[in-house]
């Protein structure tokens, strides 16, 4: 018991952590892309100046300017943005370590997608965490000049990805590991291409040398880059906890479409202050995103193909109506009701009780509990959504629920419509 509620504070801990990084990076990233956007660069200039803009802020009146290269002499002080990508990371391989990989037969693993061991999916993971940047770094050298086939080939590749690992892990498993990999692309962008270009281009000027103008486009289109992955990355960050999405049969290709639809988005914002912007792709991204709404609706259950008998008995079983059966505090009025709370009882009661017996867990998640029959019938949609409909509890099926008890389940609670 003490081992798990310090497993929960350490899980707390660093999450709060990695998201208040999280804010000052992709803060930072979305600050300095508006400004580059709302430069003014048309009229006079200083000498050396590319462009510059006027802001008022906290009470304050400022005045920024950019160089089209660097000026002739570099200041005592120059502020850095690199610790808020790298923190963010850090925080966040430490979350995945804390909550996926040392409970990764609880949320990494589904044993009907792959039944694979703890060890073999961990390395999975890090194997797939490092190949993304490999080839994404490739790609990118190899097509920067050519932004809209990388784009095209960038997209096939995640569809490849987000296929496969739908295929190996669960589905919060497939999405967090998708994060992961984007958040390793973003944060290597920082590392190996923006710092490097900004340092050599400091080193030119310490140097009295000519000012390669390529070390600040590089580092441009690479933080261009991170600018579109920002809210891709940050849906991925929120979607444990919406299982329609990762819970889906369709679950890859809902992956691919909220990336898609969050990086069309950003692009919106992106070009809204220039001549060229296309007023309907808000629009027509807010459309999509009603469009994956509803294509991700619960559909009528299909009971599993049980022996014809076995599917009589059922039936027979939910309706019939016996006298009151009293258990304790809780009144129970069908021998459906009663076979609907017997599994709940067996498969989900060790974590969803006021005092878990599972050790992964020193409190039931989320509060819910399935102690009396008040709490079940409380939560008897939510029971339906996930363990009947997406199959996303028991987390990692660990107590091993049979499709013959869900459709148990789901018989019990049409009973109650």
């Amino acid at each position: 018991m003490l081992e798990s509620h310090l497993h929960e504070w350490l899980n707390l801990f660093v999450r709060w952590f990695h998201i208040t990084a999280g804010i000052a990076w992709i803060g930072a990233s979305f600050y300095f892309n508006w400004l580059e956007n709302n430069l003014v660069r048309t009229g006079p200039q200083k000498n050396g100046i590319s462009g510059y803009l006027w802001a008022i802020h906290g009470g304050g009146i400022y005045r920024l300017e950019k160089y089209k290269t660097a000026p002739e002499k570099m200041p005592k002080t120059l502020h850095w943005f690199k610790w808020e990508a790298y923190t963010t990371w850090l925080s966040g391989m430490g979350l995945l370590i804390v909550q996926y990989y040392f409970n990764a037969s609880l949320y990494l693993i589904d044993p009907s997608v792959m039944d694979i061991t703890p060890t073999v999916a961990v390395m999975i993971s890090v194997a797939c965490i490092v190949a993304s940047w490999v080839a994404y770094h490739t790609l990118s050298n190899m097509l920067e000049n050519k932004p809209m086939l990388l784009s095209l080939i960038g997209l096939g590749a995640f569809m490849l990805v987000a296929y496969g690992l739908t295929h190996v892990f669960s589905g919060r498993g497939a999405f967090i590991n998708m994060g992961a990999m984007i958040g390793t692309m973003m944060v290597a962008n920082v590392a190996h291409v923006i710092m490097p270009s900004q340092k050599a281009l400091l080193a030119a000027v310490e140097k009295g040398e000519t000012v390669d103008p390529k070390y600040g486009a590089k580092a441009l289109l690479r933080s261009r880059h991170n600018n579109y992955l920002t809210l891709p990355i940050l849906f991925i960050m929120i979607s444990n906890h919406y299982p329609s999405t990762y819970g889906s049969d369709l679950n890859w290709l809902i992956l691919i479409a909220l990336i898609v639809v969050s990086a069309g988005i950003r692009h919106y914002f992106n070009i809204r202050h220039k001549p060229e912007k296309n007023v309907w792709i808000l629009p027509f991204a807010c459309l999509c995103l009603l469009s994956l709404a509803w294509v991700t609706q619960p559909k009528a259950y299909q009971p599993s193909v049980l022996p014809v008998i076995q599917q009589d008995s059922l039936q027979r079983e939910s309706s019939k109506v016996n006298s009151e059966v009293v258990q304790g505090s809780t009144v129970l009025r069908s021998d459906l009701d009663r076979r609907a709370h017997v599994i709940l009882v067996e498969r989900c009661a060790s974590c969803h009780s006021a005092q878990p017996s599972s050790t992964m867990f020193s409190a039931p998640p989320a509060g819910v509990m399935f102690d009396t029959k008040e709490q079940i019938q409380s939560q008897m949609l939510k029971i339906y959504q996930q363990a009947v409909l997406q199959k996303t509890m028991p987390l990692g099926n660990l107590t091993k629920m049979l499709d013959e008890e869900r459709d148990v389940l789901a018989r019990w609670f049409q009973s109650h419509q």
